[in-house]
């Protein structure tokens, strides 16, 4: 399992990152997000929803979280923030 920390980022850098790290990893295979509490904890596992299905959260250290997150298809929603960040096919 593959982990990455987005605690030091801001949307929409937090959805790119997660996106990335999904489009990189095989069908089935799982993605740890560490990430903080609030717009990045509401957000990250919805746009994970379109690729892959978030299968747990749990409370982590300094009261950052951990998701897990299976591949399992093609990432196409946005990132669901304010700023409105979706991905446009090339």
């Amino acid at each position: 399992m593959r982990t990455i920390d987005v605690t030091k980022d801001h949307c929409p850098m937090t959805f790119v990152k997660v996106k990335i790290a999904l489009e990189e990893l095989a069908l089935g295979e799982k993605l740890d997000v560490l990430l903080t509490p609030g717009e990045p904890l509401e957000n990250i596992p919805k746009s994970g929803r379109s690729g892959g299905e978030p299968h747990r959260r749990n409370q982590g250290e300094n009261g950052n979280y951990h998701v897990v997150i299976e591949k399992r298809g093609f990432i196409q929603a946005g990132c669901g923030c304010r700023w409105g960040v979706q991905n446009k096919p090339a």
